[in-house]
């Protein structure tokens, strides 16, 4: 699906100048063991810039393009990232109750890509995804969103701990979807304001998470089938949470 040149950028020199010249970049891949100058050169730049990086066999790059990579292949991100930093003081200074959703590591395009449409007709305020390890925004996902994606305020992060110490410190309350909840997501008014978490497909949302988090909650499963599809869960309970704010 990344097969169209326009949205690649190969060779060190062209993405040096794409990453100082503001160009938004979504993922990058580096041959594994690259060691030229021009390359550390790359990476003293991207060091000072919220750029994702991954170092993969050569195989990889050669499968991205056949043309020369020098060892370096960025996909062009296809929206404009956004600051959570500046999203809440806006949101408060605006009197709105903030409704922010977190998806902890959610790697399948499909996937992220209905939960961004049911986001958007909940008016989630914001998205937060993890720089590393979360589906890439690309053609297929923005086409499974029905276009909600492009207008959303996607943000990403380095840090998915640090930025839900902000988001607590801002005063938000974080609430866990998992099974091992107590409660299920029809015990709690939602009034208030708060970051939904959902966790990835295979592992859930992670420990470090679970612990940091003011709630969890949980949604009732009465037939055989032990788990929901991840999209079908966001869209359950954003939609309580609605209808708590409604009431």
């Amino acid at each position: 699906m990344f097969k169209k040149k326009s949205e690649l950028i190969f060779g060190i020199r062209p993405l040096i100048e794409a990453v100082q010249n503001g160009q938004e970049i979504e993922k990058i891949f580096v041959k594994r063991g690259i060691d030229s100058d021009s390359w550390k050169e790359l990476y003293r730049i991207l060091k000072g810039k919220n750029v994702p990086f991954q170092f993969v066999p050569i195989e990889k790059l050669n499968s991205l393009t056949n043309l020369n990579h020098q060892g370096v292949v960025a996909f062009i991100s296809k929206i404009e990232y956004a600051e959570i930093e500046q999203i809440i003081p806006y949101l408060y200074e605006n009197g709105k109750t903030p409704l922010i959703l977190i998806l902890d590591h959610i790697t399948d395009v499909r996937n992220f890509g209905s939960i961004c449409r049911t986001a958007e007709c909940a008016r989630v305020d914001a998205i937060v995804i993890p720089a590393n390890g979360s589906a890439q925004i690309n053609s297929e996902s923005i086409k499974t969103s029905a276009g909600a994606i492009v207008k959303l305020q996607i943000c990403r992060t380095f840090n998915l701990e640090k930025t839900i110490a902000f988001l607590k410190e801002s005063g938000l309350k974080i609430i866990s979807a998992t099974e091992k909840a107590k409660k299920t997501i029809y015990e709690n008014d939602y009034q208030f304001p708060l970051a939904l978490v959902m966790g990835s497909e295979d592992t859930g949302i992670s420990n470090a998470i679970i612990k940091e988090s003011d709630l969890t909650v949980k949604i009732p499963l009465l037939g055989e089938i032990a788990s929901l599809n991840v999209s079908v869960s966001a869209g359950i309970i954003l939609y309580e949470i609605i209808r708590s704010r409604m009431n």
